[in-house]
């Protein structure tokens, strides 16, 4: 009796232990390691459709204030539609998502949407207009992973530049409702692009979306599996992003966003030169 005793206590402190193990293990999920710490940075960015036309100016802003850093990312478009993305995220030691809070509206996108995520308390707030035009609001609570990459995509991808191994993330996305899906980034290889007359080699980023559950397995089917997008990161001892393609939203077109350098009145230059 005793003995049955002793081993009822021996497997129930097994069974803790290995709870205990598996709540570990959730926590420590894979991360992307910080190796190259962010700081300021302030850049312009342009939008091209398919057929190469320019259809949106953009401007990226990063400010980091010790270990927290916040991105915004607005994109206007020549119709007048408009994306503005900010992204706060931690890079103690690995890029974790602090919150996310994204907008698009216009007629370039399929519906107006509003979404924010915040990835700690799990609240995720989704503000839309249907298929009539009204508005609707869905506010969610989930358990969100430390892997969440609402807005950080490109980081993750930059952080983790000149290694082969395979990216594990996780993203919200509003199909209205939010739901959680996973990407699987692999490199690709490299590919060229020039500057002036100068040559410089940049890798490709495959970011697959799997959607998961009964709806990944069918979406191939029924034509919902959205296209990989693609992430090209110049290397080297600093890193860059340089171009990304694919869709911004569920459904939509691929378009491809990349650096954009500013260009001067040609009048200037013959000022500065007659100013001298």
């Amino acid at each position: 009796m005793i003995e049955s005793r002793v081993w009822q206590r021996i497997l129930a402190w097994a069974l803790v232990c290995a709870g205990l193990v598996a709540i570990c293990a959730l926590r420590a999920a894979p991360q992307v390691v910080v190796t190259h710490p962010q700081g300021i940075l302030h850049g312009w960015l342009v939008v091209r459709a398919e057929n190469g036309e320019a259809i949106a100016d953009g401007e990226l802003t990063q400010i980091a204030r010790g270990e927290r850093v916040t991105v915004r990312m607005t994109l206007r478009f020549r119709d007048g539609s408009l994306q503005d993305e900010t992204t706060e995220y931690s890079q103690r030691g690995h890029l974790i998502l602090l919150s996310d809070h994204m907008i698009q509206k216009g007629p370039a996108f399929k519906h107006a949407i509003d979404m924010t995520v915040e990835r700690a308390p799990g609240n995720v707030t989704v503000n839309y207009t249907d298929d009539n035009g009204k508005p609707k609001t869905i506010a969610q609570k989930m358990k969100l992973p430390l892997d969440v990459a609402n807005g950080i995509v490109p980081t993750m991808v930059q952080e983790s530049a000149g290694s082969s191994a395979k990216i594990m993330a996780s993203m919200v996305v509003a199909t209205p409702k939010p739901r959680l899906v996973k990407l699987e980034i692999t490199p690709q290889g490299e590919d060229s692009f020039t500057t002036g007359a100068a040559s410089h080699k940049a890798t490709q980023y495959s970011v697959h979306i799997d959607i998961g559950g009964v709806a990944g397995a069918v979406a191939p089917i029924v034509g919902k599996q959205p296209p990989d997008i693609h992430i090209w990161i110049a290397q080297g001892e600093a890193p860059m992003f340089v171009k990304m393609d694919g869709p911004m939203f569920e459904g939509g077109p691929v378009w491809t966003v990349e650096l954009a350098s500013p260009v001067w009145p040609k009048g200037e230059a013959k000022e500065s030169k007659a100013g001298r």
